[in-house]
């Protein structure tokens, strides 16, 4: 997209991001998470796709997805894994944060069998107005240690199956790869 960086939405993989776009996305990601976003969180969200909304040059909003492994039913899926999704303050309730979804659900839909999230209280709305679902069954990690059950994040792990992608046993258990700060 031409000028992409001075208005519209950029689609870009980590390794295409300038140091001062990971700088401004950091930003915004503290802002809008008012400090509740730690370097651990940051972390989380490179390495794969980034959904960047630009208005006059200035970053508003964004979201990326990472892979991630999710061992359910005996099968290891796929999964694009939605991290730190988020608009400026300033400019929320104006249809960003669904055109970052929309963005992310496209390259959900074209690399990976399923689609997941953790969803803050502010952002379920969002997601289950575009068909992702809070999953019903227990929630785990693959720790250092083995497995290791989340009850934490049960009630706000989200999914989302493009069409094509693997069909869930809704009583399952879903068990992601470990990564830094999942297990204490």
């Amino acid at each position: 997209m031409t000028g992409a960086r001075d208005s519209g939405v950029r689609t870009a993989h980590t390794s295409e991001l300038t140091a001062g776009e990971l700088r401004a996305v950091r930003s915004l990601l503290d802002a809008a998470f008012e400090g509740d976003f730690g370097d651990e969180d940051f972390e989380h969200a490179l390495g794969g796709m980034h959904a960047l909304v630009y208005e006059d040059g200035e970053l508003v909003a964004h979201g990326s997805v990472v892979q991630r492994r999710v061992l359910h039913a005996g099968r290891a899926l796929r999964t694009g894994y939605v991290e730190a999704v988020a608009v400026r303050g300033d400019r929320r309730r104006r249809g960003l944060g669904g055109l970052v979804m929309a963005r992310l659900e496209e390259v959900v839909a074209r690399a990976y069998v399923l689609g997941a999230l953790s969803a803050s209280e502010a952002g379920a709305g969002l997601y289950r107005a575009r068909g992702w679902s809070a999953w019903g069954g227990e929630i785990g990690v693959l720790g250092p240690g083995g497995p290791e059950r989340l009850p934490e994040e049960e009630g706000s792990t989200y999914v989302w199956t493009p069409p094509g992608g693997v069909r869930l046993d809704p009583a399952g258990r879903l068990d992601f790869d470990w990564r830094e700060g999942d297990v204490l």
